[in-house]
């Protein structure tokens, strides 16, 4: 049996695995870090501005 893979298909699949590792490991998780603490950060801005909620 004759493999019909080129190197240069080997080279992509492996930098396709390097990215997905990276967006998994490292972005993702940044991402969510940013979103859930910029979410935290404008509630907490608006109690500190508005008041606690149901004070009022």
């Amino acid at each position: 049996m004759s493999s019909n893979e080129s190197p240069t298909d080997n080279t992509s699949r492996l930098g396709e695995w390097k990215t997905f590792i990276f967006i998994i490991v490292f972005l993702f998780p940044i991402l969510s870090v940013m979103l859930f603490g910029g979410y935290g950060f404008i509630v907490w801005m608006m109690q500190l501005l508005m008041g606690p909620p149901g004070h009022g």
